[in-house]
């Protein structure tokens, strides 16, 4: 299991990847645009260039981009959902430019309530979004806090949108677990059976295999609380235990573990990256 960080990309992508290896990234994270603008400048050709040789040169193993706050795959609201659909396009395009393995985006709502007809919603924007933009980058659909109509929660409803996309789309999709998030939901991942409850869904309904990349953050909030505040692995409501079990995990070995951490750099992510090897390194698990 490769571990990394959600980098900021202020000072450009390159110095992105030397900051990620100084923290002691082994993947990494981050944003290909402002993710709260719709719009952003054409990737320049030589950033992205000197971006793909500085993570040879730093050995990053896997790179994941994020898509912009304000795609609603599943808005009703058909100016939106067609900006969002062609803004999720957009996206994996520019992760393509910079040779990225992977791009997360949030679902959105579903405001009906109707599974299947949310599910629906969802999977023909994706459709479009992959079929505009060529790109071979994977798609992975994160599960969400709960919170109001917000639409990803629980395994059933990520599934539903899997069973929706036809047999090509869904080739292409994947899954990032954000361990907040499915705390926060109802899924109390300080224990293990918590963590069998959402890992036993996800047999039932989308194949613990699709889950990719696991965003590992700890809650500030209690389980069931639906409200999304991360804290530094080990200080919240999840605890070092429950991280242990993502470790100890078979059916997640094969997935990059991604912190996305409040607080001051370097810090915040030198003491996550450094607590997330030593359960790493006790658990036993593959690491880099």
């Amino acid at each position: 299991m490769l571990i990394g960080a959600h980098v900021g990309v202020a000072d450009g992508y390159p110095a992105a990847v030397d900051y990620a290896a100084s923290v002691g990234c082994e993947a990494l994270q981050m944003f290909v645009k402002n993710p709260r603008q719709w719009r952003g400048a054409v990737p320049d050709a030589a950033a992205t260039t000197l971006f793909a040789s500085a993570r040879r040169t730093r050995g990053i193993g896997y790179v994941v981009t994020h898509t912009a706050y304000l795609i609603n795959l599943g808005s009703e609201d058909p100016t939106l959902w067609e900006r969002s659909w062609r803004a999720l396009a957009d996206e994996l395009w520019r992760a393509s430019l910079y040779g990225a393995d992977a791009t997360v985006t949030h679902i959105g709502t579903n405001r009906g309530g109707d599974l299947r007809r949310g599910a629906a919603r969802v999977s023909e924007a994706i459709a479009r979004a992959l079929d505009v933009a060529a790109s071979p980058v994977r798609l992975l659909l994160e599960n969400t806090a709960g919170a109001g109509t917000t639409f990803g929660s629980t395994p059933e409803e990520i599934g539903a949108v899997l069973r929706e996309a036809g047999p090509l789309h869904r080739a292409r999709l994947g899954v990032c677990l954000d361990t907040c998030h499915a705390h926060a939901a109802g899924y109390d991942l300080s224990i293990p059976s918590g963590w069998d409850d959402l890992l036993d869904g996800f047999e039932r309904h989308a194949d613990p295999a699709r889950i990719e990349v696991v965003h590992a953050n700890d809650s500030v909030f209690p389980c069931g609380s639906r409200h999304d505040r991360h804290a530094w692995v080990g200080e919240g409501t999840i605890g070092r235990q429950g991280f242990a079990r993502l470790f100890a995990e078979d059916r997640l070995a094969d997935a990059t573990v991604i912190v996305e951490m409040p607080g001051e750099v370097p810090e915040k992510d030198l003491v996550n990256i450094s607590a997330l090897r030593q359960l790493r390194e006790a658990c036993g698990a593959p690491g880099f």
